[in-house]
C-alpha cells in the first residue's frame, strides 16, 4: 500500500514490480516472498501471452514451445489465437449437490478478425478445430451455432457438463483436473463419463503429473 502513495507509476507497471504470479491454490508457496518467484513467473505464462488480465495462466497451453509449434507448422497445422481473461471463477469448486445447482462464473474474451476468419473457414472446409484449454474451449463452444464465427469481444458463462453435444470444436487439449471442478465436468460431457473415468485411472496408475504444472491429454470424438 505504500508504495502506491505518492507514485506517478500506473498501477500496472507497480504490480509487475511488487506483485507475485497468482499462482493455484495447490501450488504452495511462502506467503510474502518465496524463493521461487521468479521462476514462476516465466514458467506459468504461454510462450505466445500477449498481456491482458488473467489470474490464471491457460495452463494447457503452457506445453507448448517454439519448437512444437514449428512442427505443427511443418505438418500444415494451422493456429488461431484468441484473447483470454481467465478468471478467479476457475479455482471454484462445484459445492452445489448436483450439476444443475452450480452457478457458472463469467470469463471476457476477444476473438479478432483474423481468428474469426481462420476458425470460420476450418469449419466451412470440414477441417477439424482443437481447441487448447478448457477456456478456449467454452470461448469457441459459446458462439452461435452454424459455420460463421465473426469477430467478438465479450464473456461467457457456458457451462458445459452432460449431456452435451460440441457445436463447434472437434477436440481438446487438456490438463488433468481437480476433483469437484466445471473442468472435469467439461471432460465429461465431451467423452463420457465412463471414459473419463478409465482415462484418469490410466493416468494414475502410469503416474501422470495433473493439474496446472501436469501434463495434458489429446481428447477427439
Amino acid at each position: 500500500f505504500d508504495l502506491l502513495i505518492g507514485s506517478d507509476e500506473p498501477a500496472e507497471t507497480i504490480l509487475r514490480r511488487v506483485g507475485r504470479m497468482p499462482l493455484p491454490p495447490y501450488i504452495k508457496r511462502q506467503s510474502v516472498r518465496d524463493d521461487r518467484d521468479d521462476a514462476d513467473r516465466e514458467r506459468y505464462q504461454t510462450i505466445f501471452a500477449a498481456g491482458g488480465d488473467s489470474v490464471a495462466a491457460p495452463t494447457a497451453g503452457l506445453h507448448f514451445t517454439d519448437a512444437i509449434f514449428d512442427a505443427l507448422s511443418a505438418r500444415g497445422v494451422q493456429t488461431a489465437f484468441i484473447e483470454l481473461s481467465v478468471g478467479i471463477g476457475t479455482f471454484k469448486p462445484i459445492t452445489a449437490d448436483t450439476l444443475d445447482g452450480h452457478v457458472m462464473h463469467a470469463e471476457r474474451y476477444r476473438i479478432d478478425a483474423v481468428a474469426a476468419e481462420r476458425l470460420t473457414a476450418a469449419r466451412r472446409e470440414r477441417r477439424r478445430i482443437i481447441a487448447v484449454g478448457s477456456t478456449s474451449a467454452r470461448v469457441i463452444e459459446s458462439q452461435p451455432p452454424g459455420d460463421g464465427i465473426t469477430p467478438v469481444s465479450g464473456q461467457t458463462d457456458i457451462f458445459i457438463r452432460p449431456p452435451y453435444h460440441p457445436r463447434h470444436i472437434d477436440g481438446l487439449i487438456t490438463n488433468f483436473h481437480l476433483p469437484r471442478s466445471t473442468l472435469i465436468a467439461l471432460v465429461a460431457a465431451l467423452v463420457g463419463i465412463e471414459t473419463q473415468r478409465r482415462l484418469y485411472a490410466l493416468a494414475i496408475e502410469q503416474r501422470y503429473r495433473f493439474f496446472s504444472y501436469g501434463d495434458a491429454m489429446l481428447i477427439e470424438w
